[in-house]
């Protein structure tokens, strides 16, 4: 499989395991449910704008509307097309009101070793970026007001890209822009669809248990590494080696750092 060209791109630092081994180069974080406890608070914001538009909505529909893009979100929670004047007035107000509701947070919307891990996988020549469903600006704008937009390279959003995810275009992209092949990187995140897309894409999975999937639903795919703590992404970040450039034998999902949080 051959790395897609990206404008952008550049060589990327080699990172070296503790007995002088390659390992991975680069990875590659979802933020909302992973990097960002934002899921309480988008919740919220979900069932206020919904019911403005006159619509209830429980909280386990909202729930299951994070992570999408703002058309699919408030199109499956109001019954209606995308391209639906409700619709679109739904995804105008919560943009509105994301400051706000969410953003005025700050940084205490960090998950526990956010800053450390991350000043640690970059201390250990791991290149780092960002693929979200969120819009770019969006990204942008909660990195800066959690404190680490300047640990992460690249951020891609949503409008980046043709395709969405589970479609790993845009973390395609990432990579590219980083300058590191699909098979020396990892994805993290906290869904099912974002492990698929790092398997499609040739990246490790790795899958954090504290967001949105379940630990029983991200174990399913196959090979993904979990993990119950920021702590363990680090950990295991650092000790992957990459995958095979062309094909990869299949393994089980490994936990790590014990029990995991179930839902």
């Amino acid at each position: 499989m051959r790395v897609a060209t990206v404008v952008g791109e550049r060589p990327a630092r080699g990172a070296r395991g503790a007995t002088g081994g390659e390992t991975i180069r680069a990875a590659v974080f979802d933020l909302d449910g992973t990097l960002a406890n934002t899921l309480p608070a988008i919740s919220k914001l979900l069932i206020k704008v919904a019911s403005e538009q006159g619509c209830s909505v429980t909280a386990r529909q909202a729930a299951t509307a994070i992570g999408k893009p703002p058309g699919p979100a408030f199109g499956r929670l109001l019954g209606r097309p995308e391209d639906d004047e409700r619709v679109q007035a739904a995804i105008s107000r919560y943009r509105e009101l994301f400051s706000y509701e969410v953003l005025c947070q700050g940084p205490q919307l960090l998950f526990p070793g956010v800053t450390a891990g991350l000043s640690a996988l970059r201390a250990h020549g791991v290149e780092l970026a960002v693929a979200t469903s969120k819009t770019t600006r969006s990204a942008e704008a909660l990195l800066d007001v959690m404190g680490i937009r300047d640990l992460v390279g690249p951020v891609i959003g949503q409008d980046m890209v043709r395709r969405g995810k589970p479609h790993p275009e845009m973390v395609l992209r990432a990579a590219g822009r980083l300058g590191v092949a699909p098979w020396q990187s990892a994805y993290v995140g906290d869904t099912v669809g974002d492990m698929r897309m790092a398997v499609t894409a040739r990246m490790e999975p790795v899958a954090v248990t504290y967001g949105v999937g379940t630990f029983g639903e991200l174990a399913a795919v196959a090979g993904t590494r979990m993990c119950s703590s920021f702590k363990d992404v680090v950990s295991v970040i650092a000790a992957a080696r990459p995958r095979a450039a062309a094909g990869a034998p299949h393994r089980p999902a490994v936990a790590v750092g014990g029990p995991a949080r179930r839902r």
